[in-house]
């Protein structure tokens, strides 16, 4: 009977360890990220084109406000290129972050809502764990809207989009 009680001890303390190891490294790694991503901001506002493109991984993607803003890193870094060489970018400051893991923790999504000059945007992205290092791998930014504005707002993207979007359904067919 001893020695039944002395196993189930040993394996609720095994199965604790476990348990608080993993939210410990989950915890870890949430404050990597949110350091990592509040850093890449900063590289922007900065002008630090290395610290903010050394963030981004290899076949990382980035969607801008425009329609037409989908780029891979090296188009995104040419675009970008004459903002960082001004000295600074842009200035974008998390207001509040969420962030999830896949159940390997190699993965982590998250959204998060900026102050920039553009008014609250959302920033929304996925980052990759490789080895000890996450990059992103995808992020989007989007300007908000809000719902009582609607119909407001409307009018003045149609100015911009209705052609784009004829344009797009033409190229469907």
């Amino acid at each position: 009977m001893k020695k039944l009680i002395l196993f189930c001890t040993i394996v609720c303390l095994g199965i604790t360890s476990c348990s608080t190891s993993k939210t410990d490294s989950v915890a870890n790694d949430k404050a990597v990220i949110n350091t990592l991503l509040d850093n890449w901001h900063v590289a922007a506002a900065n002008g630090d084109y290395n610290g903010y493109f050394g963030k981004i991984a290899e076949d990382g993607i980035y969607i801008g406000t425009d329609a037409t803003e989908n780029w891979d890193k090296q188009a995104f870094s040419v675009f970008s290129k004459p903002y960082f060489d001004r000295g600074k970018a842009w200035d974008f400051k998390a207001l509040e972050r969420n962030i999830y893991f896949s159940k390997d923790g190699k993965t982590a999504w998250f959204d998060e809502l900026l102050d920039t000059w553009m008014k609250v945007c959302r920033g929304s992205g996925v980052l990759e764990k490789t080895g000890n290092e996450w990059k992103i791998k995808h992020y989007v930014l989007s300007m908000t809207v809000p719902n009582d504005a609607t119909q407001e707002v409307l009018p003045l993207k149609g100015k911009y989009e209705d052609a784009l979007i004829e344009k797009m359904k033409a190229a469907k067919k």
